[in-house]
């Protein structure tokens, strides 16, 4: 591999006009197919497997017409202190407000409060149900402002008025956070290269690669049904791994630069040897990503596979499109070692014969490797403590921020009606199979009355052939409460009994009980998930490093760092430490997606820096150090750079942090403080001492499986044999690789 990567790293350096074309071509492709495209359109969250959706289902085939999926809105009126809602001029207003809504062409069906009992027992707070035509992702503009505006004309009429529901749902805000990430990105690269020009060179990259995916995924949203959610994690994986792939090569290339090698044949070398650890990091991060659809939630699967494909444009980026830069640039991008004359060049050689930091730290390690194993094994724990009482749930109106109306409808609903109003549970009865479809109606309302934490059992409202019916539950708990959850489950137990008895089949639904069996269904998929990417990334490892123990070291490092961020993440979201700063309004269950989410995207995250240090290692150890040397070896060419990766991706991912939507800014922290914890603890600290213990037993590999094994070079010793190779005394190389 490392071979024919050369080749390409040298073509593209020869070839920069024609792939620097390719590449603008491509981005300009895919520009005009996102700006062309039709907006997206219904993003489903279709769950296959479970109750909840078959009940779904069910809904609408049974009740044709009855737009199952489309919009609800729910408009929340409050009076004035010392009035109530059913005094005649609130009354009047709330009427007015209710013809209103009725009239938007999207507008299915609006309800009366005062004939659908919608009041408070205090007669304080009432609220209209509107129902569309379409999802809130088809809903008009038009609609939208038609809600608002009648809204605000009740709110003149001297009442408080609050609008929830999915009707107002808009795209996620990220703020100018982002924007410092990409700074505070840039500002480590100049610093990493003591350049101007080589440090835009990943930044160019990484926008460009993250241009040509979001576009793609904004271009196919339509048809393949993708949210926004989807093209904000492509941006968040695309640009960490897009700076950091480029920063990898250009790193390799100013370091052959040093050992006075040509230009074009540095790039070479960069690509052929660097380059190849970018495609195996690539690779492991795209199985990651893409084995996310083993979990069977569609929403979850089209995330994957778009951050998947902009991690391929990034690793295609890196090896093509860096090399045709750095020719470009010429003799702009200096040798290692060496700073521009703006950035202090002129000092530079001064500090030259100090060993660096990295070099300094790997000494200090493989001489106290047991003091620094425990000490970071022992931090991660104490990190990865709270993951124990970690609860998982999906976000909804009751976590969005006190300031949006959506949150202030949600709590004058609990105000007026109990905490649990705001998560009914549909509770759909089969009776198609039923002798006497009435009585089982009948039966499963007195049944459910019955049951602990009812506050309210509607009556059956069955549909026109009379085979199936409907039935609201009011909880007494919040949606998200343990309480609700043993209710849903109290509910499915008893419908066993029922349909013994009726042949009728009790089905519970909506969005209470829908987050109830996402969250069930990823922890059933966790370990399943885990053994796949986990075994999946093993197996490429070992053809990485052609070794068992550097694999099985690594895997072990990652679940210390993936359980220490869970940790942290319940601390802050679920217990609110620090959660002010983080912007978190409300604390509660963890959204139910991080564990599996976090598995798979910061493993792939952590095989990065593990081949980018490691093969360093590697290399070192097979052109002949001692396994101590090549620890110090690896760590002098590679600390500074894994170093500067890490710094950009936590930047990158902590730009989320401030966004609106609560997933994104959760997903954000989580994926920060996981790379915080894999690359400045595992990789850096556990990592090396575990290898200075193990000695050369770390490099051990049974002959028979080395002989089965491909050869990938991934440390670039076919290159040595290259032509142009330079003056290098290639008999002692050689001598070197078979000692």
């Amino acid at each position: 591999m490392a071979t024919f990567l050369y080749k390409l790293g040298r073509l593209a350096f020869r070839r920069r006009h024609f792939v620097a074309l390719i590449w603008v071509a491509l981005l300009t492709l895919a520009g005009v197919g996102a700006a062309s495209a039709p907006p997206a359109g219904n993003s489903s969250f279709s769950i296959p497997g479970t109750e909840a959706q078959k009940a779904f289902d069910l809904l609408e085939q049974r009740f044709p017409g009855a737009s199952a999926d489309g919009a609800t809105a729910r408009v929340v009126f409050k009076a004035p202190g010392g009035e109530k809602m059913t005094d005649a001029g609130n009354k009047a207003t709330v009427n007015k407000t209710v013809k209103e809504l009725s009239h938007g062409s999207e507008v299915a069906s609006v309800a009366d409060p005062y004939t659908g009992h919608a009041v408070s027992k205090d007669g304080t707070i009432v609220y209209a149900s509107v129902k569309y035509k379409v999802s809130g992702m088809e809903l008009e503009d038009s609609s939208r402002t038609a809600l608002e505006d009648a809204a605000k004309d009740a709110r003149d009429a001297g009442l408080t008025v609050e609008i929830g529901g999915d009707a107002l749902s808009a795209a996620p805000e990220t703020g100018a956070t982002e924007v410092i990430g990409i700074a505070i990105a840039a500002v480590v690269l100049v610093i990493t290269f003591g350049s101007l020009l080589a440090a835009g060179l990943p930044l160019l990259t990484a926008i460009i690669g993250v241009g040509i995916g979001v576009s793609t995924v904004t271009a196919l949203a339509h048809a393949l049904d993708l949210g926004t959610t989807t093209s904000t994690l492509a941006t968040m994986i695309g640009l960490a791994v897009g700076i950091d792939y480029a920063l990898f090569i250009v790193s390799r290339y100013r370091a052959e630069l040093a050992e006075g090698r040509e230009r074009e044949e540095a790039a070479g070398r960069a690509v052929g040897t660097a380059g190849s650890a970018v495609v195996f990091a690539g690779l492991t991060v795209v199985i990651a990503l893409v084995g996310l659809s083993v979990v069977n939630i569609p929403m979850l699967t089209k995330m994957g596979i778009a951050a998947a494909g902009t991690v391929v444009v990034a690793v295609l980026i890196a090896l093509t499109m860096i090399p045709a830069l750095l020719g470009y640039a010429g003799r702009r991008v200096k040798p290692a070692g060496q700073k521009s004359r703006l950035l202090g060049g002129a000092r530079a050689a001064k500090k030259a014969a100090r060993p660096n930091m990295g070099t300094r730290w790997a000494s200090f390690v493989v001489r106290r490797p047991v003091a620094v194993l425990l000490l970071g094994v022992i931090g991660l724990g104490a990190a990865a403590v709270p993951a124990a009482s970690l609860e998982l749930g999906l976000p909804d109106d009751g976590s969005q921020p006190v300031s949006t109306t959506q949150r202030r409808a949600y709590d004058l609903l609990s105000e007026g009606f109990g905490p649990g109003f705001n998560g009914p549970l549909m509770v759909v009865v089969d009776a198609k199979k039923s002798d006497d479809p009435k009585a089982a109606f009948t039966r499963v309302t007195d049944d459910i009355k019955g049951l602990k934490d009812v506050v309210t059992v509607t009556p059956a409202q069955p549909n026109k052939a009379g085979d199936t019916a409907t039935v609201t539950v009011i909880p007494n708990s919040k949606p998200s409460s343990t309480t609700t959850e043993d209710l849903v489950h109290a509910i499915r137990d008893a419908g066993s009994g029922i349909k013994a008895k009726t042949d009728a089949e009790v089905l519970v639904t909506g969005s209470t009980a829908m987050n109830i069996d996402v969250s069930q269904k990823l922890n059933d998929a966790l370990f399943p998930y885990l053994a796949l990417v986990v075994g999946l990334a093993f197996l490429l490892l070992i053809v990485v490093f052609r070794s068992l123990l550097v694999p099985l070291k690594a895997a072990l490092g990652f679940l210390l760092s993936v359980l220490a961020a869970l940790g942290a993440v319940v601390a802050v979201f679920q217990w609110g430490w620090l959660s002010g700063l983080m912007g978190v309004e409300e604390t509660g269950p963890v959204m139910s997606m991080m564990p599996i989410f976090m598995v798979g995207v910061v493993f792939g995250l952590a095989m990065d820096y593990e081949v980018f240090l490691v093969t360093r290692m590697r290399e070192a150890y097979v052109h002949g150090e001692k396994p101590g040397q090549a620890i110090v070896t690896g760590f002098r060419h590679g600390a500074r750079v894994v170093t500067a990766a890490a710094v950009i991706m936590i930047a990158v991912f902590s730009g989320f942090i401030g966004s609106s939507e609560s997933m994104i800014k959760m997903i954000g922290f989580g994926l920060a403080i996981a790379v915080f914890f894999d690359a400045f603890i595992v990789r850096m600290a556990v990592v090396p001492a575990v290898l200075a213990l193990l000695g050369r037993r770390a490099w051990w590999l049974p002959k028979w499986l080395d002989r089965v094994l491909p050869n990938v070079d991934v440390e670039g010793e076919g290159l040595r044999t290259e032509p142009g190779s330079g003056p290098k005394d290639l008999d002692e190389d050689r001598e070197l690789v078979r000692v």
